[in-house]
């Protein structure tokens, strides 16, 4: 098995992972966030909350290997867009573990308002609102970063036809709606997890779940590897002339 194919398959299953581990970690903390009464509902449901807020640091991990593990491949054939995807899906995993930082800190001061009662209840709902905030913010900056990642390497598939050109365009219309569904959120336009949230969500969802069983199943596009080794090999021996 050459180099190739070992890339391809490591990237489809971090694909999955990224894709599969977010949306356990998240969906369901959506009903305990969402609570009224959410610093009461954070500390009773603390080992679903441990639990989820895990999954979502292994997928921060596995967002910024996606990139890690095509740069040696996609920098053959634009190395300055294989590197600031690189810099853009690390930058994500940087926000989600920031949001994973801010629900296991209102983990603790979900801990300590129980214990406290009534007592400083104000103080302790400033904390938890600052806090919720920071989780959100990082989470909605990392899904920002992501699409911009994503745009670059899905480019240089679709230049390179590394992967179907149908496939890397599939890709790079999902970004923009994702992106589009993040921006809309922040502005107030869509309300999160809502239907029209979700529809421009799902298609780089879907997307990136049919790319990773491409890349397990076929791997990157022989003929684009083959043609791009050669012109490589050319350029040095040229260099060596």
């Amino acid at each position: 098995m050459n180099t190739y194919r070992k890339t391809a398959i490591s990237v489809g299953v971090l694909f999955i992972m990224a894709d599969v581990l977010n949306m356990l970690g998240n969906i369901p903390l959506k009903t305990i966030l969402d609570a009224p009464d959410y610093l009461i509902s954070i500390s009773a449901n603390e080992n679903q909350v441990i639990i989820e807020s895990l999954l979502v640091l292994f997928s921060a991990f596995a967002c910024a290997g996606i990139a890690i593990g095509l740069y040696p491949v996609l920098k053959k054939h634009h190395e300055g867009l294989a590197l600031g995807s690189v810099a853009f899906r690390i930058m994500e995993g940087v926000l989600y573990i920031v949001a994973v930082v801010g629900l296991l800190s209102l983990l603790t001061l979900s801990r300590e308002y129980v214990k406290a009662g009534a007592s400083n209840a104000s103080l302790f709902q400033v904390s938890g609102t600052i806090l919720l905030a920071i989780k959100t913010w990082a989470g909605q900056s990392a899904v920002i970063a992501f699409t911009l990642g994503g745009m670059m390497y899905y480019y240089v598939f679709y230049q390179s036809k590394l992967i179907p050109r149908w496939l890397s365009g599939w890709g790079f219309i999902g970004v923009v709606f994702s992106l589009a569904a993040t921006l809309l959120t922040i502005f107030g336009q869509i309300i999160p997890f809502s239907p029209v949230f979700w529809i421009l969500h799902l298609t780089i969802f879907l997307q990136e779940i049919v790319l990773a069983v491409w890349l397990i199943v076929k791997g990157f596009n022989p003929t684009a590897v083959a043609s791009r080794s050669a012109k490589t090999a050319m350029n040095e021996l040229l260099s060596a002339a």
